[in-house]
């Protein structure tokens, strides 16, 4: 299934979206943005998918931007550039709250955008010989999108010390910064972070869903709002479905078909 440039595989109820242009490194080109938005739609409509596993076809997880268009694109009205960088927001926000989790498998290198992509997953399984870096400074570019995504992620301390080197850590590092949740033996990480996915995959779906609502709004709110609004969501998972055959099956001592 999928595009050319996004080939879709579901494994049980995960689905696995790979990017497809391994001669480039799997750029954020407008084409592949576009592709993703499609993979991302279909996924979210699938009601037998329950998680996403996005990964990089060949050596690569992504490179990023299209440097050759960005090149191009700088000739071109402040609008147009706008409009631009407005596309890849639209996708990186897209990714962050999606419905249902999204795990990255970080194949190999993940760089400037391509990090950005990563980071906008839930949660990141790198191969033990992959790099991840935020490298827009090196070029005289700015990680301005990535970089709100990768404060929250790995806090400012971290953030600024990757975004203002530029430099490629390995996963290892990744790890222990809280950017990468797990380390995967050489190659193994697509199957790693579907294993992941597929269990995360076994919990009830409003629930992940109101859950990963919840953890993108909360930053910003004060302590009141954030939890007035946490009640409310509280209040309203009460009357669902998957708790009440969550709370059906804990006392019939069996496991729960959500």
């Amino acid at each position: 299934m999928g595009s050319d440039l996004v080939v879709t595989k579901d494994i049980g109820r995960v689905r696995v979206l790979t990017l497809s242009d391994p001669e480039r490194r799997n750029p954020l080109s407008d084409a592949m943005a576009r592709a993703l938005h499609q993979a991302l739609d279909a996924a979210e409509a699938a009601e037998e998918v329950r998680a996403l596993v996005i990964t990089g076809a060949g050596r690569a997880f992504s490179a990023g931007a299209d440097l050759d268009f960005l090149r191009r694109v700088r000739s071109e009205s402040a609008e147009a550039n706008l409009a631009h960088s407005g596309r890849l927001r639209d996708l990186f926000l897209r990714v962050y709250t999606f419905p249902k989790p999204v795990v990255a498998a970080v194949n190999g290198p993940a760089v400037a955008g391509g990090a950005g992509l990563a980071t906008a997953c839930d949660l990141i399984v790198m191969d033990e010989e992959a790099r991840i870096g935020y490298t827009e400074v090196k070029i005289g570019f700015v990680a301005a999108l990535v970089g709100v995504l990768l404060v929250r992620a790995v806090g400012e301390k971290h953030a600024r010390e990757l975004l203002l080197t530029g430099e490629l850590v390995d996963a290892p590092t990744a790890y222990r910064m809280g950017l990468a949740g797990r380390v995967a033996a050489a190659g193994t990480s697509v199957d790693e972070a579907v294993a992941w996915a597929g269990r995360i995959a076994e919990n009830a779906p409003a629930s992940l869903a109101l859950t990963k609502e919840l953890l993108a709004s909360f930053y910003g709110m004060g302590l009141e709002d954030a939890l007035r609004y946490a009640a409310a969501a509280g209040a309203w998972i009460r009357q669902s479905a998957d708790l009440e055959e969550g709370l059906a099956a804990f006392f019939e001592k069996r496991k729960p078909r959500f």
